[in-house]
């Protein structure tokens, strides 16, 4: 089931990157999000937003630190998988920047996309310039070159990635890796996440650590990293990766962080002989931002009848909702922790492309100006996971007699905008397993 699900991916973005679009015109799509069934509604919500949000400060309230003493504030940044829509992302930092608002990150961790993004959002405002460049001048050809359909299926992809090789080498210079080996010296980390193929698991990768041995085997390594964060499966080649265990060398199939996780949580590094120590409520008042590069819930399309399409429709829906779990799990993880919970998606009614694949310049200039002006305005950050705001309608039917748009309340909720912000006390958290 994996197995078939990767290749659809590659296909599904193969078709997206080739400009494949639904057979009915854009008039008739239906949006169906408010559509709901006037039997069921008059239940009332299965639960209460308010009150989930009261039983969230309790938890927050029940591990607030007992001597008073506030912990030193820190901040982390993981930023998700996207493709394109990575320009998002970018356009919200360099924005943060311009405000005048944006914290040195205690800890950065990147998938896929997120992965380009990670090494300069983590050395800070000066290669801003860096991030805007990439994310509003690069074209398909800068990241990849599309095979025959008879290479493709015989080979490990249907895209080549020497073009982005080239491109993601000439970012990560000698200079670079040194500023992001200084950084690691002073404790702050900077984390990948990759997908092992054949383990089919889950990797975080270390960079500082990488960086910090200085070598060009290690500065090749961090490249090839990257590149694997990025590969998208099917549509980009895995990335091999050589590793020592038990005294036995063997080579693992990387591919994009993506599959595993859309993104990760990471605490602040902790010297090993201060971890027993630690006192209650370490990260009280900390801030986890949540950076997604792409939207919280899919556009809708047309569903044209090509089996490819139906099943590029499929996964779709899969990886937008995998998304929304891990911003929920980690929802949980900043009530138990104590931090600041802190998201930013490109909204709902912004008309962004429809494919992650499509390196257009004008359109990621769009996202990266919406990104950077929804920071400016004070806009960007919403204080709750998605699922509880006023866009979450579960969608239960007794029949095929629905009320379209405002005609009664939400099965779950008529809604919120979001969370307020609900600082409280956390406690350690095991970090996932980290490769050096």
């Amino acid at each position: 089931m994996r197995r078939t699900l990767s290749v659809l991916i590659g296909c599904v973005a193969l078709a997206a990157a080739g400009g494949c679009v639904g057979g009915r015109p854009a008039g008739e799509i239906r949006d169906t999000s408010g559509w709901i069934d006037p039997a069921l509604a008059a239940n009332g919500p299965v639960c209460d937003v308010a009150e989930l949000a009261a039983v969230a400060e309790q938890v927050r309230a029940a591990r607030r630190p007992t001597d008073g003493r506030m912990p030193p504030k820190r901040s982390v940044l993981a930023i998700s998988g996207g493709g394109s829509y990575g320009a998002y992302s970018a356009g919200i930092l360099c924005g943060w920047t311009q405000a005048g608002t944006r914290p040195q990150f205690d800890v950065v961790t990147g998938i896929s996309t997120g992965a380009l993004i990670a090494p300069l959002a983590f050395l800070g405002p000066a290669y801003d310039a860096e991030l805007e460049r990439f994310y509003t001048t690069v074209r398909n050809d800068d990241i990849y070159a599309k095979r025959g359909v008879i290479r493709a299926l015989a080979g490990s992809s249907f895209a080549d990635t020497a073009p982005l090789r080239r491109l993601v080498e000439a970012t990560i210079t000698p200079d670079l890796l040194r500023a992001v080996a200084a950084e690691h010296e002073k404790g702050r980390r900077l984390y990948v996440g990759t997908t092992d193929l054949e383990g089919r698991r889950p990797v975080v990768w270390d960079v500082g650590a990488i960086a910090a041995r200085g070598t060009p085997a290690d500065r090749k390594l961090v490249v090839d990293v990257l590149l694997a964060s990025a590969a998208i499966p099917g549509f980009f080649p895995p990335v091999p990766l050589t590793v020592e265990a038990g005294g036995r060398t063997t080579t693992e199939k990387h591919v994009d962080g993506g599959v595993s996780a859309s993104l990760f949580f990471v605490p602040p590094h902790v010297p090993p002989e201060e971890r027993a120590s630690l006192p209650r409520g370490w990260l009280y008042g900390s801030d986890l931002y949540l950076l997604v590069s792409g939207k919280l819930y899919a556009d809708p399309e047309p569903c044209p009848p090509e089996s490819l399409r139906i099943a590029g429709g499929a996964i779709t829906t899969v990886l937008y909702a995998q998304t929304r779990g891990d911003l929920q799990r980690l929802f949980t993880v900043s009530m138990l922790t104590g931090m600041n919970y802190h998201l930013a998606a490109i909204p709902a009614d912004f008309d962004a492309p429809t494919s992650a694949t499509d390196f257009d310049p004008a359109k990621m200039r769009r996202m990266f100006d919406e990104g950077r002006r929804q920071v400016l305005a004070g806009t960007a950050w919403q204080a709750g996971p998605p699922g509880l705001g006023k866009e979450a309608t579960c969608v239960v039917r007794a029949g095929t007699s629905l009320v379209a748009g405002g005609g009664g309340p939400a099965v779950v909720s008529p809604g919120v905008a979001g969370f307020p912000v609900m600082t409280q006390e956390g406690i350690p958290v095991p970090a996932m397993p980290v490769t050096k």
